[in-house]
């Protein structure tokens, strides 16, 4: 049993969880991009379209509290103005150009790698820009870089007991971990305030 594959996805579970947590309780997600909750659930929707009619994902639930449920408006476009068209073209050409068998599923497979690896930038843009972080987004972005992180030493397990090398996830995986390292770097340097 690989360890790290197990602790990594229980890892991208928690995040999950946080979020619907702190949108529940709190009746809000201020603080929380929709565009990197929507680009999540492209990225779902894209590598499991296979399952998609069976599997209902979190993502999709998380979106569906931040639009419908969370009470009154907590969502701000006017703080969420990341231009996510700049990440989802670059992707679907990726997608397009580096894959296994150029096949419907295997094309959004790879394009859904390529975009999970940057679909946190709105989410960090937004931080950045308000200068802001409640306890649980930080949480939330904690789980989130733990499950990435847990993935690199699967891909050496991986590689040691079964062969395996994955270069397309290998890469994203290398590209999501730098955002992710980047950000802790800038958030150890700086003072986020908790929102009054």
């Amino acid at each position: 049993m690989n360890l790290f594959r197990l602790f990594g996805d229980m890892s991208h579970l928690a995040s999950i969880l946080i979020l619907v947590h702190k949108i529940q309780t709190t009746r809000s997600c201020r603080g929380i991009s929709f565009k990197t909750q929507a680009l999540y659930v492209t990225v779902f929707i894209a590598r499991y379209l296979d399952l998609f009619i069976e599997w209902v994902s979190l993502s999709c639930y998380i979106l569906y509290l931040m639009k419908v449920n969370s009470g009154e408006p907590t969502h701000d476009p006017s703080i969420d103005t990341f231009r996510v068209e700049y990440l989802l073209g670059p992707c679907v050409l990726l997608g397009l150009i580096f894959h296994y068998r150029f096949s419907v599923l295997e094309v959004l497979w790879s394009f859904s790698i390529f975009l999970e690896s940057v679909a946190i930038l709105p989410q960090l843009f937004m931080l950045q820009r308000t200068g802001e972080a409640e306890t649980i987004t930080t949480h939330y972005l904690a789980a989130l870089g733990a499950y990435r992180a847990l993935y690199i030493p699967n891909w050496i397990y991986r590689y040691f007991t079964e062969d395996v090398v994955d270069p397309i996830a290998v890469t994203a995986g290398i590209v999501q971990t730098g955002l992710y390292l980047d950000f802790f770097i800038v958030l150890q340097g700086q003072k986020f305030e908790l929102p009054a």
